[in-house]
């Protein structure tokens, strides 16, 4: 069977020879497709994908075949000259999927006829493809991702096939993102191919990396030029071979703009042609006529694709705003939706999170009304409650309700002057909420979140804000008579404020509703740790989205049957979490230490760092931190659960997320333009081993040989000492009991080993910039640009720690990664920080402050409750032992606690301040 479709795929091959010199593309399915000179362009069907189409994704889980063959039917009557087939997806068999389809495919004429393209990231898939498939179809894709070993060797199988190959623009280094590097990759590839596997340059296809216009990033400006001039030089330099790439790509920035997004992929796909790319996956829902586009749309658009302007972005997104809504016939320089009554027009404006007429709509509306408040809770509140719907049934995201909000608190913002000389006082609201991050603790992204989208139902909101003190808050929630207190929190020692909050409402007979949440919050903490209490309501919230619908149930007048099924719900969780405690199997601290990770010391090559002692980096260029953005975790932020970049194409918040995208990546820009925000760094590394079975001492040898004061560390009697905590959880045989200090060399030893600590931050302006935002009631940019900083300061962690690895330590210094490795944390050591679960102690951090000087050198400072303010930023250690991995600490016993106490030289009190979460039992 196996050579029987190589013989097959061979005589496909051969139909090329008839064809001028035989120097011409040619695949085939049932029937011969030859791309000459004198064909259109090669459209290639992209929904038999099963990461591009949702329909066609459930098809194939459901193994419902002949269906999914109505998709591929579609596409072939639809026009597509090729169908693209990928089955590459993480619960999928993609090897039997793959094979199964391309069967089906073979017994129907219709579908068979064109020719098929194997799309996958996996070469066994590839492979299992190409021993099925009829005719001669094109491999997608290849690359010198792996080496040109692994290159030269699938390039020699899919020859062997009969196959035509797609190479992307990839190598060792990465992606190519720019005309030199993609001309680079695309020749070294060729030279490979040609001279070295013989394969036939007319069967070669080079996909030169089709990247996003208009993202606002300086970088991205020459994206489509770049692509262009790339696609001519291939054309004109390695002889016969051709070019395709994924238009749709291209005007991902414009996400829910389709006017826009037609007008891009048209004019890329138009230029792009003219200069030589020849086939391509195009969705053509999203294309329009070239010569139907607006001379005006046409004039924006391609002053981005071929970088006329320094202002080309700028001016698009703006006159993308006058566009959005048009439909295709609407003259498109006027909105259809401003033709409708003012109600819609509102409640329109409010949904699609518009500012840009809702003055002129309001005073309209203010004309109208008897009072201006009438306005508030007539025509606003109507449209709210619409935004309010659609977020509950899940039709509107986050980042949505947060530009409604804008829009909302602009439009209050005009009408209150009328209120007040009117003396109507205020509308009438759904409740008051008391919302506060705790004393000691500075996050507060998930609480402005909370609070904009509770404000969004009409309730009030009383924000103390950050670091509130339990006296203030309480005093507030009697004085302004609240119906709800809610609490958040980010670091540990703020669940023991909680606990102490909910004390305190109960010594003082209060009766209100206490909600809990915030990154380290739980169900489970909030049960076991807060409700025995306070016997009022206690209830954790995991989300904004639940927000609105707790509250609503908690201040129904028939509530009492709901606060009962919490407070049941509740005692129920806390008994079976309390029983599932018990029957772990916890070991002495004697024992676990007895069963420390052990490395062979004498046969490990350690490494001193190139640099010791203390080193300061002051105001840092933002701009070189971008490429190492873990983006995921800042959809996580605004309720778009993903990965990224798969999310910005989810069908279910795909739009909405490339919408947040490209607003995210234009306030970065103007961040990193006007050094809106200031990063700064200190790190340092010295000599170190560890002592007392769970200690590491940082000598006094390592802090003079950078130190300015010498005579300050000669006179200091005590070297610093990190103390680490040590699992006590019984494990399986052979699994040990890790510490930190299990990754530094014992001083009993004799081996001098290494450590380092740091402290980075970019949140100096955060505060000022997002005040700004309030004073003109934008709590979208005022999230985001919090947001962002939290991003700034991680990609700087991630960006120092590379450095310390590949150059001041250097222990890695021929290391490559990439940024998806870089957070898959693929590289030699680790950075953990206390608060953490391999280091839960917050203490940890003072003796961090103390050895690098860190509030003298950078002003990063620590709160009573060891929160860093500005709170976008990071610190931690670097260890470089190869065999440092993460690890939870999991619970510790009563004899770690004592231990722990004694160590620290605090009461055993304190230390259960600081460790409660992990004490067990």
């Amino acid at each position: 069977m196996k050579d029987g479709i190589l013989e097959l795929n061979k005589k496909a091959s051969s139909l090329g020879e008839e064809v001028g010199d035989g120097r011409y593309l040619t695949l085939s399915g049932l029937e011969p497709l030859v791309v000459t000179p004198e064909s259109n362009f090669i459209n290639v069907g992209e929904r038999t994908n099963v990461t591009g189409s949702r329909k066609f994704l459930r098809l194939i889980k459901e193994e419902k075949f002949e269906e999914a063959l109505s998709v591929a039917r579609d596409q072939v009557d639809g026009g597509a000259q090729i169908i693209d087939v990928n089955m590459d997806e993480g619960m999928l068999d993609g090897v039997k999927a793959m094979t199964t389809f391309l069967n089906l495919i073979a017994s129907e004429p219709d579908i068979a006829s064109v020719p098929v393209m194997i799309d996958s990231s996996k070469w066994e898939i590839i492979e299992a493809g190409l021993q099925v498939v009829q005719g001669k179809c094109v491999v997608n894709s290849i690359s010198l991702k792996e080496g040109e070993d692994e290159f030269i060797r699938q390039a020699k199988l899919i020859r062997r096939y009969g196959a035509s190959v797609i190479v992307m623009a990839f190598d060792e280094v990465g992606q190519a993102d720019n005309y030199q590097r993609r001309i680079d990759i695309c020749k070294r590839s060729y030279d490979i191919l040609v001279n070295q596997v013989n394969f036939p340059p007319e069967d070669i296809i080079f996909d030169p990396n089709i990247f996003p216009v208009a993202t606002g990033m300086e970088e991205h400006r020459r994206n489509a030029l770049d692509f262009f001039e790339a696609t001519k030089w291939i054309r004109e330099n390695l002889a016969y071979a051709n070019v395709s790439g994924g238009v749709s790509n291209v005007s991902f920035s414009f996400r829910g703009n389709t006017t826009v997004r037609e007008a891009i992929n048209s004019a890329f796909l138009y230029h792009a042609i003219q200069h030589g790319m020849n086939l391509g996956i195009v969705n053509p829902v999203l294309l329009e006529v070239y010569d139907e586009i607006p001379k005006d749309l046409l004039q924006h658009v391609e002053d981005v694709l071929f970088d006329r302007r320094d202002d080309a972005t700028e001016r698009l997104l703006d006159f993308a705003e006058t566009v959005k809504g048009t439909t295709k016939d609407a003259d498109t320089t006027k909105l259809e939706w401003r033709n409708k009554e003012l109600q819609a027009r509102i409640t329109y404006a409010l949904v699609k999170g518009i500012d840009a007429f809702i003055i002129e709509d309001i005073e309209e509306a203010r004309q109208q009304a008897e009072r201006p408040i009438d306005v508030i809770e007539g025509h606003l509140m109507k449209g709210m409650n619409v935004v309010g719907d659609l977020f509950g049934s899940g039709k509107m995201f986050l980042p949505q309700v947060v530009k409604s909000a804008r829009v909302m608190k602009k439009a209050v913002a005009y009408l209150q002057p009328y209120i007040e000389a009117e003396k109507d006082g205020k509308a009438s609201s759904a409740g008051k909420i008391l919302m506060a991050t705790v004393k000691g603790d500075v996050h507060d992204i998930g609480k402005n979140i909370v609070s904009v989208v509770l404000a969004c139902n009409n309730y009030e909101i009383v924000d103390l804000g950050v670091m509130v003190p339990p006296e203030k808050i309480i005093q507030t929630a009697i004085e302004e008579q609240v119906d709800i207190i809610g609490l958040s929190g980010l670091i540990t020692p703020s669940l023991d404020e909680m606990v102490y909050i909910s004390k305190e409402m109960e010594r003082q007979g209060l009766k209100i509703p206490l909600m809990i949440g915030g990154a380290t919050t739980s169900r489970a903490h909030s049960a076991v740790k807060i409700a025995p209490h306070y016997n009022n309501t206690v209830i954790h919230v995991n989300d904004a989205s639940r927000a609105v619908t707790v509250v609503g149930d908690l201040l129904n007048k028939n509530n009492t049957i709901y606060k009962l099924k919490i407070r049941e719900e509740y005692d129920k969780f806390r008994e079976q979490f309390l029983n599932r405690t018990k029957q772990k199997e916890y070991i002495s601290l004697e024992e676990a230490r007895a069963n420390k990770f052990k490395i062979d010391w004498k046969a490990l090559d350690i490494v001193k760092p190139n640099q010791l002692g203390i080193q300061v980096i002051e105001d840092f260029d933002l701009k070189l931190l971008v490429d190492y953005i873990d983006w995921t975790p800042f959809f996580r932020s605004w309720d778009l659960h993903g990965k990224f970049p798969e999310i910005l194409k989810d069908d279910v918040v795909g739009e909405q997320a490339s919408e947040l995208f490209a607003d995210a990546k234009e306030l970065l820009q103007n961040i990193i333009t006007n050094k809106s925000l200031k990063a700064k760094a200190v790190f340092g590394l010295f000599e170190a081993n560890a002592v007392d079975d769970d200690d590491i001492e940082v000598s006094s040898v390592s802090l003079s040989a950078l130190s300015a004061d010498r005579q300050a560390v000669e006179d200091q009697d005590e070297p610093y000492k990190f103390l680490t905590l040590r699992q006590q959880l019984k494990k399986r045989q052979g699994v040990p009991n890790f510490a930190l200090s299990d990754f530094v060399a014992p001083k009993a030893s004799g081996i001098q080993d290494y450590i380092g600590a740091f402290c980075v931050t970019t949140g100096f302006g955060t505060q000022e910039l997002a005040e700004q935002f309030e004073a003109d009631n934008d709590d979208y940019n005022s999230i985001m640009v919090k947001a962002l900083a939290d991003r700034l300061a991680e990609a700087f962690a991630e960006y120092l720690h590379k450095e310390v690895r590949t150059k001041h330590w250097g222990y890695a210094k021929d290391e490559n990664l990439s940024n998806a490795d870089l957070i898959k944390e693929a590289y030699k050591g680790i950075r953990p920080a206390p608060g953490y679960p391999a280091c839960p102690d917050h203490l940890e951090k003072n003796t961090i402050w103390n050895l690098l000087k860190v509030e003298e050198t950078i002003g990063v400072k620590l709160t009573e409750s060891l929160a860093m303010w500005p709170a976008s930023s990071v610190s931690g250690y670097y260890f470089g032992n190869k065999d440092a991995k993460y690890f939870g600490l999991g619970k510790i016993t009563d004899d770690q606690l004592e231990d722990y106490a004694k160590r620290r030289d605090i009461s055993k009190q304190e230390a259960e301040k600081w460790l409660s979460p992990n004490l067990a039992g």
